[in-house]
């Protein structure tokens, strides 16, 4: 094989190269602009004898020929294809028209003719889930409610196809066909759907098909179901359409009461609902007593008597009213003649007082339970009208209490919103304050780029409060120990000279009284007036509070320490201006401030400089000083062993001022060092001086003491 050894500065150079000494059948010519070349008939190889002298080079140069080999190869099949086509030129294209969505619907249509979607395709879409719960799930109230309607159309219709002649020849298929439909309602149920409902077995909840099915199949439900569904209709065929064969379909009361449990737990208004069940309750007992008088009426005869059905007007409804009339115990009917009848009434009597008293009892339960909130508020309310008539509020105060009681109870339904989460758990309670609040919270710059879970944490601490118009939320001078967040309305921000020119109006989404809450020390006190414009309802965080929430939050408090700060410089009064100099002030204006530049490089903390001069120069200054005073006090002593009296000297008023300025001069560290002076003989002296050796410093220490005479 045939080793070539190129040295490539440019893909064109290559090109170049490869044209012209790599043969071709077909006529260059032709394909000159193509620029047809193979380059699978060139092979790169590096001779064994000679090394790879620049890595990067050859690793491009295999790059560059592996994408000489593509462009080839598409250039290629683009010729192919070029010779399969017409020889004439393609037309120009033409400007896309403007399709409307109906043409372009009607032409996919057109296209796409129906296709029918096979039945094992629509049963897998349709196909029920492996397990259903039922607290959650919609489909299964839906569900419910079918099984409902069939348990509802037995239970009052069966006993009035028994008793009333309603079920004729004539229109058996009818009742035939309903009943049908209920059966295939409670075989569904009893097969698909209640095997695959979840359940709970030690907190864990339980979605194994197998498991539902065992679990089902060991429930009395169960039981129910299948005694419900029993097929006692066989009979039919023995005895005729006797409709009390089907007395089993009512024993499926637990999926009527279950849907009834669902429906109120979904319910905004449940005690609504509850009112109209029992009611159905009364209706259908009603209904039930006048089926018994029918029958008793048949059984004794009908118009044999004054007490029975004299066959007259609707069977139904003159039954139903009689039964009516008998539970409510209205009276005013005939008296019952044989001992049948008598004892039929008493039963009825009885029945109905009992029946009666209990729906009537449950109803009353039903509204007051709805009403329990109202009664509540009345009851709070009218207490305290009764205290404040007690101590004879004026009537203002009066009617701004009761004003504050009507807007809490219209607004909120409740008078403290505490006492309603205080009954859930953390996890639900943070559930609710995080819909009603969060977005309000989320919107306060103070409280942006602070940890979520501290935001949650303090949701959990907010308090509500409803202001009147007019009050004043806070005081101006007042110590701020609230933080107040505006939920809902709107407060004005009082100040001027008089205090009543409205500075600014804050929203909703406004938080105010934040710096006296995060001040440590100092600027707790409230800086303006703040009023309730209408009725505003105001969030509330108190200092103590937000301490114990940020003890766990240190970055957050740090973030909120930061903005406090930058609020306050915001806030602070700005350099007045300073009045025109009087007097001798003119002739000798104050004495201008030393720079920041020369201060930091008094006060460096380098060990050679100027500042560590004069730091030296003072030290020397107070050393001799002390040396001065120390040979003043023995001379002193002296005198007065010799027992004379020492001379006084007149104190020098120039040297005076000059210890007084430099003792105030004298830094506070060179001050400690000076010991007190006392009786004892022995006197110390210690001086700092700076040594030969650069960046060290000598200590010296000198004891002197007093002579023995």
């Amino acid at each position: 094989m045939e080793v070539l050894r190129l040295e490539v500065k440019s893909e064109l150079q290559l090109l170049a190269y490869a044209t012209a000494t790599i043969p071709d059948p077909m006529n260059k010519a032709r394909y000159r602009t193509c620029i047809l070349i193979d380059i699978s008939w060139v092979h790169f190889h590096c001779a064994t004898t000679a090394p790879v002298i620049n890595e990067y080079a050859d690793a491009q140069l295999h790059n560059l020929v592996r994408r000489l080999r593509q462009r080839t190869n598409f250039y290629k099949r683009k010729l192919v294809e070029g010779e399969l086509s017409s020889p004439e030129a393609s037309p120009k294209t033409a400007k896309p028209t403007v399709v409307s969505s109906t043409q372009e619907s009607s032409a996919k249509l057109k296209e796409e003719p129906y296709q029918k979607v096979p039945l094992t395709e629509y049963l897998k879409r349709i196909r029920l889930p492996q397990s259903i719960d039922s607290y959650t799930d919609r489909f299964y109230l839906l569900w419910l409610l079918l099984v409902t309607i069939a348990y509802n159309w037995n239970c009052w219709l069966i006993p009035l196809r028994v008793v009333f002649p309603y079920q004729t020849p004539d229109n058996v298929h009818y009742w035939l066909f309903t009943d049908i439909v209920c059966d295939i309602i409670y075989l569904f149920d009893l097969l698909l759907i209640q095997p695959r409902l979840q359940f709970m077995r030690g907190g864990d909840i339980i979605v194994e098909s197998n498991e539902l099915k065992r679990h089902y199949r060991s429930s009395r439900k169960f039981q129910l179901d299948v005694a419900s569904i029993m097929p006692f209709d066989v009979f039919y065929l023995f005895f005729g359409f006797k409709p009390i064969f089907r007395i089993n379909r009512m024993l499926k009361y637990t999926s009527f009461f279950e849907f009834n449990h669902h429906l109120e737990s979904t319910m905004n208004k449940a005690y609504i609902y509850r009112v109209i069940r029992t009611t159905g309750y009364l209706l259908f007992i009603l209904h039930i007593n006048a089926c018994m008088y029918y029958w008793a009426s048949n059984y004794e005869g009908i118009g044999t008597t004054r007490w029975v059905y004299d066959g007259e007007g609707n069977k139904y409804l003159r039954c139903y009213y009689w039964a009516v009339r008998t539970l409510i115990t209205i009276g005013g009917l005939p008296e019952p003649q044989t001992t049948f009848e008598i004892v039929f009434q008493l039963l009825n009597f009885f029945s109905g007082v009992f029946v009666f008293s209990g729906l009537i009892g449950q109803m009353q339960d039903v509204i007051g339970a709805a009403t329990a909130n109202q009664n509540n508020f009345r009851i709070c309310m009218d207490h305290t009208i009764a205290y404040m008539n007690t101590y004879s509020i004026p009537k203002i105060v009066q009617n701004r209490v009761r004003t504050w009681y009507e807007y809490t109870w219209d607004s909120q339904r409740m008078l403290d919103e505490s006492d309603l989460l205080e009954t859930l758990p953390t996890t639900m309670q943070l559930a609710l304050t995080i819909d009603v609040n969060f977005s309000i919270i989320s919107k306060v710059d103070l409280f942006k780029g602070c940890d979520t879970q501290m935001i949650y944490d303090m949701l959990l601490r907010l308090k509500s409060i409803v202001y009147l118009p007019g009050d004043f939320v806070c005081k101006k001078g007042e110590i701020g120990k609230e933080m107040y967040i505006i939920k809902q309305g709107e407060v004005q921000v009082l100040g001027g000279a008089d205090g009543a020119q409205v500075l600014v109006t804050l929203k909703a989404g406004a938080v105010f009284g934040e710096i006296s809450l995060l001040a440590a020390r100092g600027g707790n006190r409230r800086t303006a007036n703040v009023v309730a414009h209408g009725f505003a309802n105001l969030l509330t965080l108190d200092k103590k509070t937000l301490q114990e929430i940020l003890v766990h939050y240190p970055d957050s408090e740090k973030l909120l320490m930061k903005k406090a700060r930058v609020l306050l410089k915001k806030k602070a009064p700005g350099p007045g201006v300073t009045p025109p100099n009087k007097g001798l002030a003119f002739l000798f204006p104050p004495k201008q401030e030393t720079p920041k530049m020369f201060k930091a490089l008094l006060g460096g903390s380098g060990k050679a400089g100027l500042a560590r001069l004069l730091t030296l120069k003072r030290e020397q200054t107070i050393q001799k000083k002390s040396e001065n005073s120390d040979g003043e006090e023995d001379k002193g002593k002296e005198d007065e062993d010799k027992g004379r009296e020492p001379a006084e000297k007149p104190q020098d008023t120039s040297k005076c001022q000059t210890n007084s300025i430099a003792a105030e001069e004298t830094p506070q560290s060179v001050r400690r060092a000076v010991l007190p002076r006392g009786t004892s003989h022995q006197s110390l002296i210690i001086s700092m001086a700076p040594s030969v050796e650069a960046g060290e410093e000598v200590l010296t220490i000198e004891v002197k003491e007093k002579a023995k005479q």
